[in-house]
């Protein structure tokens, strides 16, 4: 279902490996230069000509938009707390098929996940159910032999972990690497593979949320170039592929029959809304959905569908650019009035709200299917893991259906009328009680929380079945 943006020409050379391999880049904690050094291992042995997969640990939507242009396939998230097993599994091996070597980017602190006890949804989980050895990217800046015991630390603390060698990041000088180097290989552990010097032109500008969108800083050819370059320098690329044993994780991928068309789901895809995960899209897909791209941005109406997802993104930076959009702001809200199902998530809630207030107090006025206004705020609202259950029938199934998702978000609903139907009981964490949340207005449904419909696949078939009762009944 994911198109494949364009992706730049590195100057591709043709191999193969006998047998595909894989590894997990973690990290100690975020910020240590992960993404980095992941995007410039697909994009060296991208150049050498091997065909290279990527996925990424936990509820990420902007990493793998710069993995897919770096190895010019798309990427999938795997999490371990969202989905099972077996659902993890079943992506790996469909979306691995044909790959010479797989790169998968942790997330948070190799051993850091849905709590502090427990492995759930962590990058070492991962790499055990994938079979994969780690390599540890470590931040040097103002550290050198501690380097060695912090190492150390990660590769004893979980024995049935495989922590096969240490890229260091951000180092000061060829004098610093060498004590980093001398450290590393008295210990003895693991395998020392290079260390990147400085390069602060390469690094991916941040903004709240993360790394800015792939849709707003496409990563070029010239910038993966440098960056294999760089790479190609520092790094033993040669040393790394030996000491990478074959991919483990074996078996047929479920068969990903679709069912035929249905209904035309309308999808926001621009650079305000671009927060999906591809699993979401393929599984409407399956149960019958011909996916439309619609955009709020550019788009002065709406095409002829049956429902619509607007999903998450930054419609905050465009907010003056969709307000400006008056035809389609007018067409979804006289839509949602006639009953068409939209499903609406983070962004999505922004957009059919009343209005945005942005940090400067300029006031945006928006959809205006939801009865709220929203404001953003100088810091993240709230983040984390959701578990999510239906307390009435509505657009994703009968009362009673779980979903699990996640939730991140710089904004908040000034005043929640106190009688908008609210259909998600949201478990709370560590005790806290739960809560509710998911604001039901005839067939619209949104929530700041980004579902992952594999978690549950019915939600989606749910979802295409009032797609479908629409279009008969309209």
């Amino acid at each position: 279902m994911e198109a494949i943006p364009s992706v730049p020409d590195l100057g591709l050379a043709g191999k193969t490996l006998t047998v595909p391999r894989g590894l997990v880049i973690a990290g100690p904690q975020s910020g240590v230069g992960k993404t980095t050094i992941a995007l410039g291992l697909l994009a060296a042995y991208r150049r050498r000509g091997f065909k290279v997969q990527s996925f990424k640990v936990g509820p990420d939507f902007i990493d793998p938009g710069h993995h897919t242009r770096a190895a010019g396939r798309v990427c999938r998230n795997l999490d371990g707390w969202m989905l099972t097993k077996g659902a993890n599994m079943e992506s790996f091996q469909c979306q691995a098929q044909g790959a010479d070597l797989v790169v998968v980017e942790g997330v948070m602190g190799l051993f850091d996940g849905h709590d502090g006890i427990e492995e759930a949804g962590s990058t070492a989980q991962m790499a055990k159910w994938l079979g994969l050895p780690v390599v540890l990217v470590v931040d040097a800046r103002s550290m050198a032999r501690s380097a060695a015991a912090l190492v150390h630390g990660f590769a004893t603390f979980d024995s049935a972990l495989r922590l096969i060698g240490v890229i260091f990041n951000r180092v000061g000088s060829p004098t610093h690497l060498d004590y980093l180097r001398e450290a590393v290989e008295q210990a003895g552990e693991v395998r020392y593979f290079g260390g990147l010097p400085r390069e602060e032109d390469l690094a991916i500008p941040e903004r709240h949320l993360g790394l800015v969108t792939s849709e707003d800083y496409p990563l070029g050819g010239d910038y993966l170039r440098r960056l294999a370059d760089l790479v190609e320098r520092h790094l033993d690329l040669d040393g790394l592929l030996d000491a990478l044993p074959p991919i483990t994780a074996k078996g047929e991928p479920a068969a990903a029959a679709h069912a035929p068309a249905v209904v035309r789901l309308g999808v926001a895809r621009d650079r305000a809304f671009c927060f999906y995960y591809p699993e979401n899209l393929e599984w409407l897909a399956r149960f019958g959905a011909e996916i439309v791209p619609v955009s709020p941005l550019d788009h002065r109406d709406l095409p002829e569908v049956h429902g619509l997802y607007l999903g998450g993104g930054y419609p905050e930076l465009f907010a003056r650019e969709l307000s400006a959009n008056r035809s389609m702001r007018r067409a979804i809200r006289e839509q949602a009035a006639a009953g068409l199902p939209i499903y609406a998530e983070c962004g999505g809630l922004m957009y059919l709200s009343r209005e945005i207030c942005d940090l400067e107090g300029r006031r945006h006025a928006m959809a205006g299917v939801l009865p709220f206004a929203v404001r953003m705020l100088p810091r993240f609202k709230t983040l984390g893991y959701r578990e999510v259950t239906l307390t009435v029938d509505c657009l994703l199934g009968p009362a009673g259906t779980y979903a699990r998702g996640h939730e991140f978000h710089y904004s908040e609903i000034i005043v929640e009328p106190a009688d908008l139907p609210r259909v998600y009981q949201v478990a709370g964490r560590r005790g806290a009680p739960p809560h509710r949340e998911g604001y039901a207005v005839n067939r619209v449904l949104a929530s700041y929380i980004h579902l992952h419909f594999g978690s549950n696949p019915e939600i989606a078939g749910h979802m295409v079945a009032c797609c479908r009762m629409f279009k008969e009944n309209r």
